[in-house]
């Protein structure tokens, strides 16, 4: 990538963090990774220091800290990054899942948009859809639930 679409990409990016109110935004697509991290002013000089570079991501995000914790029994399926959701395939279209829905590990549950790029957020589980906590059209964040699903025992 030259570096002028990378000065813009992170020009944009800078913007997103200033209209959401973010300290820390971190995206991966295509084998490109951006960390952006805001100084916070009265640290020390050493707490200031550009971070290491990251290990890499783990297979499940963090949960956001006000993130409800989840039974044994029940995944919640969180955000892998910041974005647009959309709930199906086209504005005309019946979403991909609703409550009540079996799924599967393969099964759609929604389109994420980051960076003009749609990305699928695929189940990874077998269960039934117990709830969904997003809109169509609705900005998410990385971390933030956004389906509850009821394992299948066994």
């Amino acid at each position: 990538m030259e570096f002028e679409k990378i000065r813009e990409l992170i020009e944009k990016l800078t913007g997103l963090m200033d209209s959401k109110g973010l300290d820390e935004l971190e995206i991966e697509a295509d084998g490109l990774k951006v960390a952006l991290r805001r100084g916070r002013g009265a640290e020390s000089p050493a707490a200031a220091a550009p971070p290491p570079v990251a290990p890499p991501a783990p297979a499940e995000p963090k949960p956001a800290a006000n993130a409800p914790e989840a039974p044994e029994n029940v995944h919640i399926i969180r955000s892998p990054m910041v974005g647009t959701v959309y709930r199906s395939p086209s504005s005309d279209a019946e979403p991909f899942v609703e409550v009540g829905d079996e799924i599967a590990p393969d099964t759609v549950l929604c389109i994420i948009e980051a960076m003009k790029v749609m990305n699928e957020l695929k189940a990874e589980v077998e269960g039934v859809l117990q709830a969904i906590y997003v809109e169509n059209g609705e900005t998410i964040e990385y971390g933030q639930p956004l389906f509850v699903v009821a394992k299948k025992k066994g």
